[in-house]
């Protein structure tokens, strides 16, 4: 380990991949430019430099946001800022989901005070399984977006870098987050952050879930009726914030004979009819063991398991997820503490 290593760092995750599935296809769902994630973390570099972070680890992909960034280090900065040296990680790269946890896995093995995450769910889910009790500053540039938010990279960059310079405590900035996690015969798998959701179709097929046929049952951390793809079913007809102790569990069924119906956005543009069966709080610690015999689980509107009738699988609601800054109290706690106000120089 060198020097720079104890020096205050931070991680930064973009997922090139993000905002760029099947629902942009289906639906009327937005894509989020290469361009664009350039222009967010270079945002993130002056404002981390400004606060006096001095390294940033980051991927490499095969998308172009690495070489993007290459480019933007080889041109002169604007007058008055300073950013931190950046190092890109020594990893194979498989443009696969492996290059998230193994980046992840690596940040944290050189000791950095945060990690900035820039994609949807799916991708905040896979940092969320190797980050650890390192908070994560979750930036929204998926498809379906409700773990984490659209927030401007400035302030993010200036909320994560306070944090891991110590000047704000992790205590006063961040929080404790609810999970979704699911045994496959006595062996814990694999986690959701806001919604876990069986289905008897019997492939993985395009990973991204936007259809109702063959939902079976819907587990949720919390549900915002204001939110969109699966948790928004539970968030339409029982919300539960995401501070709220339990969680909600639903048995779905047809619509055509169900004795709810609701009208739920699946994906931007795409308002698709669910019929529900019955509703259950899910209570934190409680197992509850799926009723279909082969199917797929969907892990934040995703598929990611297969099982048969030979497996057991088991969901439990758990609070010990990951640690999310609010970006929110972290400037306020900033601005009580005159923590960015400047001596004039003359």
């Amino acid at each position: 380990m060198s020097l720079d290593d104890h020096a205050p760092s931070i991680g930064i995750l973009a997922n090139p991949a993000a905002g760029r599935d099947i629902r942009r296809l289906v639906a009327q769902a937005s894509v989020f430019p290469i361009a664009e994630k350039r222009n967010m973390i270079t945002r993130l570099f002056s404002s981390l430099g400004e606060i006096g972070v001095k390294t940033v680890y980051m991927m490499s992909d095969g998308n172009g946001i690495a070489d993007r960034i290459r480019h933007a280090l080889e041109t002169p900065l604007p007058s008055g800022q300073t950013w931190p040296r950046i190092v890109f990680l020594d990893m194979p790269i498989e443009d696969r989901a492996v290059d998230t946890l193994v980046a992840v896995e690596k940040m944290v093995e050189h000791g950095v005070g945060g990690i900035i995450v820039l994609g949807g769910d799916g991708t905040h889910r896979l940092v969320a399984s190797r980050a650890g009790d390192v908070p994560i500053t979750a930036l929204s540039t998926g498809t379906n977006n409700v773990f984490p938010a659209m927030r401007e990279a400035t302030i993010a960059g200036l909320a994560a870098g306070l944090v891991a310079m110590g000047q704000v405590p992790v205590t006063a900035g961040a929080i404790r987050n609810k999970v979704l996690r699911i045994d496959v015969n006595g062996i814990e798998t694999d986690l959701a952050l806001v919604d876990l959701c069986t289905s008897t179709e019997l492939w993985v097929g395009s990973r991204a879930l936007w259809r109702a046929e063959g939902l079976d049952q819907l587990f949720l951390s919390f549900a915002e009726a204001d939110a969109i793809g699966l948790s928004s079913i539970g968030g339409l007809l029982r919300p539960v914030a995401r501070a709220a102790e339990g969680g909600l569990w639903l048995n779905l069924a047809d619509p055509a004979t169900a004795p709810i119906v609701i009208a739920a956005p699946l994906a931007p543009g795409l308002m698709i009819n669910i019929g529900i069966e019955e509703v259950h709080d899910l209570h934190p610690g409680e197992a509850i063991n799926l009723r279909a015999e082969r199917g797929v689980v969907a892990l934040d509107g995703e598929r990611e398991l297969e099982f048969s009738q030979n497996d057991k699988l088991v969901v439990r609601l758990e609070w010990d997820g990951p640690l999310t800054l609010d970006i929110s109290k972290v400037m306020i706690y900033a601005a009580e503490n005159e923590l960015l106000k400047r001596k004039n120089a003359n």
